[in-house]
């Protein structure tokens, strides 16, 4: 039907609570913090990466894991510029992808029944309910 919009929803695990929404920005390549956030603008600046310096203010930020050592936490003090994501759905995390979250105050969702990365794409509108690990996919 001509018009209609296609609507997807992942079960994932609640890392940290709250609602948001707003466009998807996907990363279907590992993201790098140590010295590769500019937090001031709000991008990755990790040369030869997909999402070089393509901003992530206010997008739901999809991406498959970080990769690195302890720098991902850098993705965390965009908070203090306001050029966070509106959320953060990954395929695997650790500990420093918590910290980063908890950092931004940005619900977070992970563990989903399928491979968000594979499933949203950037352009895509995101519902994020970080409370009960859903998130609803309006494809573009």
């Amino acid at each position: 039907m001509a018009g209609e919009t296609k609507k997807i929803i992942l079960k994932g695990r609640k890392v940290i609570g709250g609602i948001a929404e707003g466009e998807a920005l996907v990363s279907k390549t590992a993201l790098m913090g140590w010295g590769n956030v500019n937090v001031k603008g709000g991008f990755t600046v990790e040369r030869n990466h997909p999402l070089y310096e393509v901003p992530f203010k206010g997008k739901v930020l999809v991406f498959t894991e970080p990769r690195g050592s302890g720098g991902f936490a850098g993705y965390g003090r965009t908070r203090q510029f306001g050029t966070n994501p509106a959320a953060f759905l990954y395929r695997k995390g650790n500990n420093l992808t918590v910290f980063a979250a908890m950092n931004m105050k940005v619900p977070t969702v992970t563990d989903f029944d399928q491979d968000p990365t594979a499933v949203i794409e950037t352009g895509d509108y995101v519902r994020v309910d970080g409370d009960n690990g859903i998130v609803e996919v309006f494809k573009k």
